[in-house]
Formats: structure tokens, sequence, C-alpha cells
């Protein structure tokens, strides 16, 4: 059964080496040495992360003669963000009532802003 990309995304995501790793991959292209080298783990630990985040779609892995670059590939990050922005939508209308209310106690106390 395939998995549908937000899944796949999320569940790479959900681990803090391999949210590490692609935040190293913002700088740019990385060898899986350069990856692995803050890391307490081996090489092959390392290119696991690296396949979950391939399979997610999030890095891509090139090829230049012996050395095969990682790089970040963001697109399915936007379907988080598209994913997110109806939940952003719901806690800002929340934040609004709140702030409204908050000025209505104020007003009612006699207070202002100044």
């Amino acid at each position: 059964m395939p998995v549908d990309q937000l899944s796949a995304t999320f569940a790479a995501l959900a681990d803090p080496t391999r949210r590490a790793i692609l935040s190293r991959l913002t700088t740019g292209e990385a060898t899986v040495s350069d990856l692995a080298s803050p890391f307490d783990m081996s090489l092959p630990a390392v290119s696991k992360h690296l396949k979950v985040l391939e399979h997610a779609g999030l890095i891509e892995r090139g090829r230049n003669a012996q050395w095969r670059p990682c790089r970040l590939n963001a697109e399915p990050l936007q379907e988080v963000d598209d994913w997110l922005a109806e939940y952003r939508r719901f806690w800002e209308e929340r934040f609004e009532r709140l702030d409204d209310y908050l000025q209505e106690l104020k007003e009612e106390r006699g207070e202002s802003d100044n």
C-alpha cells in the first residue's frame, strides 16, 4: 500500500537526527561523511536516515565521480506548510477573539492601552 506524501514527510521529520540533517542541507550539498560528522553514530546508521529522507523526497543524491552529494529538496515541505495553514488560521482567529475579550475587560475596568 503506497504511503501518501504528507505521511512520508511527517514520518521522516519525526526523528531529530533527520531534522538536523535537513537543517545542515539548507546551507548546501554535503557528503554522507559531512552529514555524519556531528553525530555519534556509524556511517551505515546515517545512511539509513538518508534513505528515509530520500524515500520521503526530502533529499536527492547526485553522482559526481565517486562523490555522491546529498541536497535538500524542500518541495514536500510546501505540502506540510499548506496543510498547517488551516490550523494557523484557526489559531489566529482564536487569538483575535482572545484579544477582543481582553480589550473588553480593560474597557469594563476603565483601563486604557496608554
